[in-house]
């Protein structure tokens, strides 16, 4: 990782969120949404080039029995810098401290996100189980 790049564990502003998710190809979340989310965090790991939003990983849950990872992205100019693995290596750290014996610990892989994931001990749920989705 860039020497210059600062890692933040707070949640970012909700317009740099929903700025960047858009520009790294995730859905468009509204600003109430957003700012109802972010302040519902378990742990953020935010990547700043300066004051430039340029990485994110957020995990959300009840903080014992599931943990949920969500929003991994990285601004497109800086992909192919490691960055989604400094994020997951973060995230894998907190989840290390605060899971418990039985916690449930999931996420969506879309392609090709799903090797990284595999790097980090990841399985796929199918043929036993099959994640779906609902969304408003």
């Amino acid at each position: 990782m860039n020497i210059s790049f600062k890692i933040n564990h707070a949640s970012p502003s909700p317009i740099e969120y929903i700025e960047l998710r858009v520009e790294g190809g995730l859905s468009r979340k509204s600003l109430e949404a957003a700012t109802i989310g972010l302040n519902n965090t378990l742990f953020s790991v935010c990547i700043y080039d300066q004051s430039t939003l340029i990485g994110l990983g957020r995990v959300v849950g009840d903080g014992g029995t599931v943990f949920h990872i969500v929003d991994i992205v990285v601004k497109p100019s800086y992909q192919g810098q490691g960055l989604g693995k400094v994020i997951m290596k973060e995230i894998m750290n907190y989840l290390e401290k605060n899971t418990y014996p039985g916690s449930y610990v999931s996420l969506i892989a879309d392609d090709p996100a799903n090797r990284l994931y595999e790097k980090f001990g990841f399985q796929y749920t199918y043929p036993k189980s099959h994640g779906m989705y609902k969304m408003y």
